[in-house]
C-alpha cells in the first residue's frame, strides 16, 4: 500500500485544513455587508451556517434573523425543517434564553408546595401584572409542585409598595394569594430588608426577563407570558 503523499493527496488536506478559516472569512465578510448596508445595525452577535445550503443564521441579541451569502436579503421568519418536522429558529431561541435552574437565588423567592412538590417551576411576577392574576387562577389548579415565586415590581411605584408589604409579611404566600386571587389588599408593613426584591431585579435586567408573568422550568426553559393549566401541565411533565 502506498502512503506516499500525492499532489493530491496534499490539496485535499489543503482544502479541508482552509474550510474553517474560509467559513470565518464568509461570515464575517456578511457580517460587515450587513452593519454597512443596514442603518443603526451597529451590532451583530453571531453568524453562523444553517442546515440549509446558502442560508445563514443572524443573531442579535436574542433576535434571530437569516439572510444569503452576499447579504443581500434578510428574511425574519421561523426556519422549519419538514422533514425532521422541527421549528429551528424556536428551538434556537429555547437554547439562547434558557435559564440555569440551578443559577436561581432561590433565598429572594417564598415558596409553596403542593402535593408531592416533586415538579418545580421559578415564576418572575408583578403583583399589578393583571397577567400575572390570570396566571396564578390556573397555576392553582396544578399539584404535586413546588412553586418559587420571584417578586419583580417593574411596573410602578405601586408595584414597589406592594412588593415590599408582600415580602415583609409573615405570610408571604398567603398575602400573595389573597391579593392576586382574593383582591385582598396587603396592609402590613413595608419596612424590612427587602434586598431580595433589588436582587430580583436585577437578576431580571442581566437575563432580560422583560415582561410577567415568566416561568423558569427545570430544563432551563423560560416561558414568557401567562399560560393555562394544560400548557403548566404539558411543560412540567416534560
Amino acid at each position: 500500500m502506498n502512503l506516499t503523499p500525492t499532489p493530491r493527496r496534499w490539496l485535499a488536506v489543503l482544502a479541508l485544513a482552509l474550510l474553517p478559516l474560509l467559513a470565518g472569512a464568509q461570515e464575517a465578510t456578511l457580517r460587515k455587508t450587513l452593519m454597512d448596508r443596514i442603518p443603526g445595525l451597529t451590532q451583530i452577535d453571531e453568524v453562523s451556517k444553517t442546515p440549509m445550503p446558502g442560508l445563514f443564521e443572524v443573531r442579535i441579541g436574542n433576535d434571530i434573523f437569516y439572510s444569503d451569502a452576499e447579504g443581500n436579503y434578510l428574511i425574519q421568519g421561523a426556519l422549519i425543517d419538514t422533514r425532521a418536522r422541527k421549528n429551528l429558529t424556536e428551538e434556537r431561541i429555547d437554547k439562547l434564553t434558557a435559564i440555569n435552574f440551578k443559577d436561581l437565588q432561590l433565598k429572594n423567592a417564598f415558596t409553596v408546595v403542593r402535593g408531592n412538590g416533586k415538579r418545580k417551576l421559578a415564576v418572575f411576577e408583578d403583583p399589578n401584572c393583571p397577567y400575572c392574576k390570570r396566571f396564578e387562577a390556573d397555576l392553582e389548579k396544578i399539584d404535586n409542585v413546588t412553586v418559587h415565586t420571584f417578586l419583580i415590581p417593574i411596573l410602578g411605584p405601586d408595584s414597589v409598595e406592594k412588593s415590599k408589604q408582600i415580602w415583609c409579611s409573615t405570610d408571604k404566600a398567603k398575602t400573595w394569594d389573597d391579593w392576586m386571587l382574593r383582591h385582598v389588599a396587603p396592609k402590613g408593613a413595608s419596612k424590612c430588608d427587602t434586598a431580595a426584591l433589588d436582587a430580583n431585579v436585577a437578576f431580571a435586567r442581566k437575563y432580560n426577563i422583560t415582561g410577567t408573568p415568566t416561568l423558569v422550568f427545570v430544563d432551563g426553559h423560560r416561558v414568557p407570558g401567562a399560560i393555562n393549566a394544560q400548557q403548566i401541565e404539558q411543560l412540567l411533565s416534560r
